[in-house]
């Protein structure tokens, strides 16, 4: 059976995996505004400085990176979930960015040049809004992206954000109203469902396509159980495998939560990061990577099925 082993650490609140076809993973690091590539051995180097707060990035069939860019945060070691006793202390984000940039979606070429593509979406009345905080990002086949708005928390008041889509060429508009903090978003093997992770409520949402951008039906999934020291869980980004398994990067608990199709829970990989972020497989199939954000690693489980334990079972 396979161990977790540490592919990189040292980095700034990492996210996001992207496995390329060399083998290296892709990270965002949003502590430092840049995307970063991992090779097999180890070694990092910059990809591109994006400013701000990178978070989910998607690649384009023609290999370009679309970054959703939140516009920034400061981070340092804070207490985490809440602020008293028996709590933990974790490298996060704990306030704005001293100098935020625009929330957008950005664009990186091939050379690391970065460009902002959209800052704003159409709603189902025609108006347009301005993106709050955009967190994940998938692509789909035809090229288009599914993005999800986390929105932001200002003392007692939180945005209530959705679902969108787009292309490069034809702007965004938002398909699902309201969701509640959705962050992770990944689509069936197929390309006919598309799941969406809300980390409040652990919830995972199953969204039946008629076409691209097009929903006709939704149902509620499954519930990330919640565990760990102080009995919490979040449901941070999402992948799905060959399969069709969901993989959920588990908040609280630590490390990755894994669904069937139909919603089963199937088990969990575990890891030693309550602030567990992202997760991706290998084009195999077989290797699991997934981002632990507040210590600052990007880990790999080789042969990742073979080390699927038990899940606590109560939701």
């Amino acid at each position: 059976m396979s161990a977790a082993r540490c592919l990189a650490e040292g980095l700034a609140f990492p996210e996001s995996p992207v496995v390329l076809d060399d083998g290296s993973v892709m990270v965002s690091e949003m502590a430092a505004g840049r995307l970063t590539r991992v090779s097999p051995d180890g070694a990092a180097e910059t990809v591109a400085e994006t400013g701000g707060g990178p978070n989910g990035v998607a690649r384009l069939p023609d290999g370009r990176l679309v970054v959703c860019q939140n516009g920034g945060s400061t981070f340092g070691l804070g207490p985490w979930p809440y602020d008293f006793a028996s709590c933990a202390t974790l490298f996060r984000p704990v306030g704005p960015h001293d100098h935020p940039i625009v929330p957008a979606l950005q664009l990186v070429e091939a050379d690391g040049h970065v460009s902002t593509l959209f800052t704003e979406f159409v709603t189902p009345s025609g108006g347009t809004l301005a993106l709050m905080r955009p967190s994940d990002i998938c692509i789909d086949h035809e090229g288009g992206f599914y993005v999800t708005d986390g929105g932001a928390t200002r003392n007692h008041n939180r945005d209530l954000t959705g679902l969108l889509y787009g292309t490069v060429d034809g702007g965004l508009r938002e398909i699902v109203y309201p969701l509640e903090m959705p962050n992770g978003v990944a689509l069936s093997p197929d390309g006919t469902v598309l799941y969406v992770a809300e980390t409040r409520t652990r919830r995972v949402w199953e969204f039946t396509l008629d076409g691209p951008g097009t929903v006709s039906s939704a149902r509620g999934l499954a519930t990330v159980p919640s565990g760990g020291p102080l009995n919490i869980g979040g449901a941070d980004g999402l992948c799905v495998d060959a399969a069709g398994r969901i993989l959920v990067a588990t908040l609280g608990t630590g490390g990755v939560t894994v669904f069937s199709p139909t919603g089963e829970l199937l088990g969990a990989i575990p890891a030693d990061d309550p602030m567990t972020t992202n997760v991706a497989v290998s084009a195999d199939g077989d290797t699991l990577f997934m981002t632990l954000a507040s210590s600052g690693r990007l880990m790999m489980v080789e042969n990742w099925r073979e080390r699927l334990g038990a899940a606590p079972a109560s939701p």
